[in-house]
């Protein structure tokens, strides 16, 4: 199928070549095709372009006056068409993304390596926060892609989710603590224990699931920083949840011990697109990487 050119590159072409037929053979319509798109034009502006001689055309007074603009236009179309390909290509072009916090300690920064190697020349910015914010953030369009957490058991609503991983729980305690040494724990074992909380209102922290269940956590601080929370741990001034993502990260000082799933079931973790709006192309490449970063992740 030959590629669509616009009324004024059919018309170069044909003041070009002189003539209609070498116009169409060229762009590989046919002549009909050519006569009529160089009639439209001319029905546009409202006067002949071309005198259709014997043996070919030429550009009348209207076609000579018309012609240094159409080919300012070509131009535009030319370079139009050379950064359209380069974002499909990813040769540029912009890549906006969110994630909540514990996503980028391994997840989000692996497959971000990835795509950074892969296709160097798009530019990536990145916007951190709860996934609420994220979320929407995609529903105004000031996000491409998010990284986003849901403990409810279902997908995240108002958004098109892409699984990537279920992630379990895990108690965080001092090194030296009478559970450190533990292979896993009830929350009633901890029924005592004071717990460092991301906020006073449990059903918005990672506590939320096991308030089902009937536990009730005593807060003895709250820390919103990933940092602050292991340095409270550490200090023997409580224990808290870590989500199997920020593993890794944990201060070597610090003990993990699984949660049993009955009192925590695996958080979901999902990479959210606008509902109803097919991903760019940068941003599904990053969501193949992703769900490749999180294979890795819980093989």
């Amino acid at each position: 199928m030959p590629t669509p050119h616009s009324l004024y590159e059919v018309f170069l072409h044909v003041a070009r070549l002189g003539s209609l037929t070498a116009a169409a053979r060229s762009l590989g319509y046919t002549q009909s095709a050519v006569s009529r798109q160089i009639q439209t034009l001319e029905d546009e502006w409202g006067a002949p372009l071309f005198d259709r001689l014997p043996r070919g055309v030429r550009l009348t007074e209207a076609g000579r006056v018309l012609l240094p603009h159409a080919e300012a236009v070509g131009e535009r179309l030319r370079t139009a068409r050379a950064e359209f390909d380069a974002l499909r290509t990813l040769g540029a072009g912009r890549l906006r993304i969110g994630s909540f916090s514990t996503a980028d300690a391994a997840l989000l920064p692996r497959a971000l390596a990835a795509f950074r190697d892969r296709h160097p020349a798009v530019a990536v910015t990145r916007t951190e926060g709860p996934s609420a914010k994220h979320l929407a953030l995609l529903s105004a369009g000031e996000l491409d892609l998010a990284v986003v957490a849901d403990t409810s058991g279902r997908p995240p609503r108002d958004c098109t989710p892409h699984h990537l991983l279920d992630e379990r729980m895990y108690v965080a305690l001092p090194s030296g603590h009478r559970l450190a040494g533990r292979t896993g724990l009830r929350l009633a074992e901890l029924a005592d224990e004071e717990w460092i909380a991301a906020g006073t209102r449990p059903e918005e922290t990672l506590m939320h699931s096991a308030l089902a269940g009937g536990f009730r956590p005593r807060t003895g601080f709250v820390a919103a920083d990933w940092i602050a929370k292991q340095g409270f741990v550490a200090a023997g001034l409580g224990v808290t949840l870590v989500p199997e993502l920020a593993a890794s990260a944990v201060r070597p000082d610090l003990a993990l011990v699984p949660l049993h799933p009955d009192d925590a079931p695996r958080r979901g973790v999902y990479a959210a697109t606008a509902r109803g709006i097919a991903p760019s192309p940068a941003a599904a490449a990053l969501l193949t990487l992703l769900k490749e970063t999180a294979a890795g992740l819980t093989s």
